[in-house]
């Protein structure tokens, strides 16, 4: 119970400051009373917002750990709107927690990461609906992207238009040899809207990102790796336990130099090289004074396992 009263205490602290006030057409609730605990091999956390996204953290040497699964088996992953809620839910719960130290995309539905918006939902919607959500769905990705911790997308079978584009918004991916990825936009007369046209050519290239959006055509895991669109290609079945490995690695790091490492290098990446080698004079200042910093020391000398507290 203590773990439940403190994952509660810090979720209820949550107050997210980079985003703009929602322009999508359905309410939001914000009372975190809503939220439901379970203990099973895990704490769960369950946002009464969305069935289909679930918010899990590991437990025991794991803590720190977050899982977000995707979960709409009859839709293929598909991000309708009450997805879309859920997902935005998720990550700014995550966003406020600060015990929060990785976390990982991943998805519950066999053979299916997530194939994409909603086109039946899609259908039914009018032009300017169809604008409200697609503004929606980038701001949410934005939120994965601007994360301050490492996030990674771990991609069994369809990653497919917006599904890609999130797993784009991740800091790295995984996926199984069965994986296939692709922006299928241009074939329904519209383009990537949810980051795929920014983000894709800064992962792979400007050229090869304009073939992959040009022909809409979907590729395999191998081939994803090869250029560049994921960290590692694995057996299918087996991304998941590569990237809980990955995150397990990250987890045993100190959380505050992983935090200035990814704003070092995302914010230096936009400026020249003169103000980012400034910007990391900054981001390892913060350093400099931390407990974590001397328990570093302190372990290498006694050649023994650093224990970081993120302080």
């Amino acid at each position: 119970m203590a773990v439940v009263t403190a994952l509660t205490r810090s979720l209820g602290q949550h107050c997210p400051k980079r985003l703009k006030p929602s322009i999508f057409p359905h309410k939001f609730p914000s009372n975190n009373s809503q939220l439901q605990f379970q203990t099973l091999r895990t704490l769960i956390l369950e946002p009464s917002l969305s069935e289909s996204v679930k918010l899990r953290r590991l437990p025991g040497s794991d803590s720190g750990i977050v899982e977000v699964n995707l979960e709409r088996p009859g839709a293929r992953n598909a991000i309708g709107n009450d997805m879309l809620r859920g997902l935005r839910h998720a990550f700014e719960a995550i966003d406020g927690d600060s015990s929060a130290h990785v976390v990982l995309i991943s998805s519950s539905v066999p053979n299916v990461f997530c194939a994409g918006a909603d086109l039946k939902e899609r259908k039914k919607m009018t032009a300017s609906e169809v604008h409200s959500y697609v503004n929606y769905l980038r701001s949410t990705f934005s939120l994965i992207e601007e994360l301050q911790i490492p996030t990674i997308a771990v991609i069994e079978g369809a990653a497919l238009g917006g599904g890609l584009e999130m797993a784009l918004s991740c800091d790295l991916r995984i996926c199984g040899e069965n994986a296939m990825l692709g922006l299928p936009e241009t074939g329904l007369a519209i383009i990537p809207g949810a980051g795929g046209t920014q983000r894709l050519p800064r992962l792979v290239g400007k050229s090869i990102a304009k073939e992959l959006i040009f022909t809409a055509r979907r590729i395999g895991g191998r081939d994803a790796m090869s250029m560049g669109l994921v960290n590692y290609c694995v057996p299918a079945g087996e991304a998941h336990p590569k990237g809980l490995e990955i995150a397990r690695e990250i987890n045993q790091k100190g959380p505050i130099a992983i935090r200035m490492a990814k704003r070092a290098i995302n914010e230096g990446l936009e400026r020249d090289m003169t103000s980012a080698l400034d910007l990391e004079e900054e981001c390892y200042e913060q350093l400099l004074n931390t407990k974590d910093r001397l328990e570093g020391l302190a372990a290498f000398a006694e050649k023994r396992k650093p224990r970081y507290n993120g302080e």
